[in-house]
């Protein structure tokens, strides 16, 4: 009888753990297939695979240079609004042994008309002080609201007081978790989770609503602009 107790304790172990791997593999499956119906109505490429390349294509993103052993996959590529646009689950590890901590980040993106400086902007708040550690220069508005509710660092102060105008501002003061950063003609949203089918429209219509917040010189061909490498 001493016996039967941890035996019935092993195996009830056993049983929630294929009870948890078999709900995990159904929720994943659901999660893929919510995907390619997503995409199919859309007229977006859909790719659950590891995509190693396309980490190096936007090694130039701030956010996307954390920690080790990144990978990005539930790739959806094709057009919004008129706008090449993309998304995806980005993956990253911090730490080292027991100190190792996993992290998921959801990354949406559209391609601009032409190139920008590089330009960060999240929450006013100690966590997500990360553009300080890629030195860049954080710039203060007018706007005490806007100021104390994010942050932005750009090299290039008129095209951070250009693009952070009165509709922006203001516009963003309703969306007061936007994490964004800008750089050459790349404009992405980043958020903490798992990238979902539904997240999808809503992410790509608060970009829209970003790039259509930029005044229109900007975009004019002699408009006097840094352009990244």
């Amino acid at each position: 009888m001493e016996g039967v107790a941890p035996t019935l304790l092993f195996l009830l172990v056993a049983a929630l753990i294929v009870a948890g791997a078999v709900w995990a593999w159904r929720r994943e499956r659901e999660r893929r297939r919510r995907f390619r119906a997503w995409a199919a109505e859309h007229g977006f490429r859909y790719d659950p695979g590891l995509r190693k390349q396309l980490l190096k294509s936007l090694s130039f993103l701030d956010r996307l240079r954390r920690g080790h052993s990144r990978r990005a996959y539930h790739v959806l590529e094709g057009a919004w609004q008129g706008r090449p646009a993309l998304a995806f689950q980005f993956r990253y590890t911090t730490g080292s042994g027991k100190n190792q901590s996993t992290h998921w980040l959801e990354v949406f993106a559209i391609r601009l008309e032409r190139r920008f400086p590089e330009l960060v902007l999240h929450p006013e708040n100690f966590l997500t002080r990360i553009a300080e550690a890629f030195g860049l220069p954080d710039v203060d508005f007018e706007s005490v609201e806007f100021s104390n509710a994010f942050r932005v660092s750009c090299r290039d102060k008129k095209f951070a007081y250009d693009f952070c105008n009165t509709a922006m501002m203001e516009y963003l003061l309703r969306h007061r978790k936007t994490v964004l950063e800008l750089e050459g003609d790349v404009l992405a949203l980043f958020a903490v989770g798992t990238l979902q089918a539904e997240d999808l429209e809503p992410a790509f219509d608060h970009l829209t609503a970003i790039r259509e917040r930029m005044p229109r010189y900007l975009f004019r061909p002699d408009a006097p602009l840094q352009s990244t490498p």
